[in-house]
């Protein structure tokens, strides 16, 4: 391991974890909600260019992958992969894009109240660069991840 991976791993506790760790699951399906608004506005305002699909289907790479690790909350068996083969395809279009996000977003919010109701409280499920993180991490990660990368469109 890295020394960088180390930091980043000493880290998640304070910057992942705490964000989201005592919010009612209701709270922060409506922060992901809001975000999302947040998030499509943005898209709204930018013109269609190679580097906003870029970031958008980066977005939606990481959003999906992260679904796929909160799977493993609901019983789904862990499976150690990298983002890119949940990204879309490069020849997607930017309102292909916009509404895989619009969609992928809303898997997220049906996620999150599957995962209210299995309760995973000590559970904990690896991101390749935090490490070990809850339910409510990997949820306060895409949230951060997203809005973060929005930021970038120009």
């Amino acid at each position: 391991m890295s020394i960088g991976e180390t930091l980043l791993r000493l880290v998640s506790p304070f910057y992942i974890e705490r964000r989201f760790a005592r919010l009612p699951w209701s709270d922060i399906k409506s922060r992901l909600a809001s975000s999302a608004v947040e998030i499509e506005s943005r898209f709204a305002g930018r013109t269609d260019s190679d580097l906003n699909r870029r970031i958008l289907s980066h977005i939606v790479g990481i959003e999906r992958w992260g679904q796929r690790r909160l799977s493993v909350f609901l019983g789904e068996p862990f499976v150690d992969e990298e983002y890119n083969i949940h990204r879309p395809p490069r020849e997607a279009s930017w309102s292909e894009l916009r509404a895989q996000f619009h969609e992928t977003r809303a898997q997220t919010l049906v996620l999150i109240d599957r995962i209210a109701a299995a309760d995973p409280r000590d559970q904990r499920v690896l991101h390749n660069q935090w490490g070990l993180l809850s339910a409510r991490g990997w949820l306060n990660y895409l949230n951060v991840h997203a809005r973060g990368e929005s930021l970038k469109m120009r």
